[in-house]
């Protein structure tokens, strides 16, 4: 219907009363025409189901996009609030408080979003119905990040965005400068947990809190890694042996990170660390989720494989969900098998 319209006033517009065949034909071609040269039309990088760019370097998001407001939740009684954590660049967290509390503290945990690091957001509807859900049957105080995305803020953007955010918590708490954190967080249980790209920033986060340390000898007491996002070169899986999978996962890899590092980087592919570096995961225990039908499933088994093998003195833990895809239990949350999974990880944390 809008074709139907645009044309008439495009041949109209170009002095033309005649609706005939030929002029129909010329008025397509025009347009044709003048939307190939336009780089608001010409696509740079087809990121579907998630985002297209475009030569104008506008990024139109496909999904992930929709925003709810902090509120207090009537189904599980969890108050949440935003923070903005850094004008500048407009990093902000929202933070998750359940209302049953008792005389003693409450676990801190530091959740990451998933999105292929280019969609979604601490804000959207399917994480804050994850994160009220969670913070009500773990008992935590839950601070959830919204980091920047590629591509307008590629790689290491997340990773350094996400590390100023977990610096924020620990300083908040131990300063007194936010309620929630100073009075019911207790950070001798502070927990890291992200799902799919998520998992990947939890990961890189519990090396970086190895190898730097982090403020006040503040120690991460366990990271889940929920579906995480990990593949590369590494012979792994169907995948790995796979030209056209490879070099899929190349270009996409290199347009979240601008070109920055290749896709087995560390950073992609753990696998490629030496065990010595396995070493500095700064954390007594980490929980590897993975669902059945998962396509970096194969990376996922081979991660805790590593962990294990590379001498790392922490526990490693790995839970399994038969007959489901990736990170299933954003959107399924009330199934038996999301339940489940909830139930492991809340285990996980309340674990002394």
């Amino acid at each position: 219907m809008a074709a139907r319209i645009l044309l008439p006033l495009m041949l109209f517009l170009l002095g033309s009363h005649c609706w005939t065949g030929a002029a129909t034909a010329a008025g397509r071609q025009l347009l044709q025409a003048r939307r190939a040269g336009d780089p608001n039309s010409q696509v740079k990088f087809d990121f579907s189901p998630f985002l297209i760019e475009y030569k104008s370097g506008r990024v139109k998001r496909l999904m992930g996009t929709d925003v709810v407001a902090a509120s207090s939740d009537a189904l599980t009684g969890v108050t949440s609030r935003d923070v903005s954590l850094d004008p500048s660049t407009g990093v902000a967290a929202r933070l998750y408080l359940p209302s049953f509390r008792t005389t003693a503290k409450l676990p801190v945990l530091v959740y990451f979003h998933g999105g292929a690091f280019v969609v979604e957001s601490a804000f959207t509807p399917i994480y804050h119905a994850y994160l009220n859900t969670l913070a009500a049957r773990a008992g935590v105080v839950a601070v959830s990040v919204n980091y920047r995305l590629a591509p307008e803020h590629p790689l290491p953007a997340a990773y350094d965005d996400s590390w100023a955010a977990l610096k924020w918590v620990l300083s908040s708490a131990a300063a007194g400068s936010d309620p929630w954190l100073s009075q019911y967080g207790d950070l001798s249980r502070l927990f890291l947990a992200g799902d799919s790209a998520g998992g990947n920033i939890a990961h890189n986060l519990a090396l970086r809190a190895g190898e730097e340390g982090l403020d006040g000898g503040a120690r991460i007491k366990g990271v889940a890694l929920l579906d995480p996002y990990f593949q590369g070169r590494s012979p792994v899986g169907a995948d790995a042996t796979d030209p056209a999978y490879l070099q899929s996962a190349a270009r996409t890899w290199s347009f979240i990170c601008a070109g920055k590092y290749p896709i087995n980087h560390p950073y992609a592919d753990p696998l490629v660390l030496p065990p010595a570096s396995w070493q500095h995961l700064a954390a007594s225990r980490v929980l590897v989720t993975v669902s059945e039908h998962d396509r970096l499933s194969p990376w996922q088994r081979a991660y805790y494989a590593a962990l294990r093998a590379s001498g790392w003195p922490g526990a490693a833990e790995l839970y399994e969900t038969p007959g489901e895809g990736h990170v299933y239990f954003l959107t399924k949350l009330g199934s038996p098998q999301a339940l489940a999974e909830m139930a492991k990880l809340v285990a996980f944390i309340n674990r002394d």
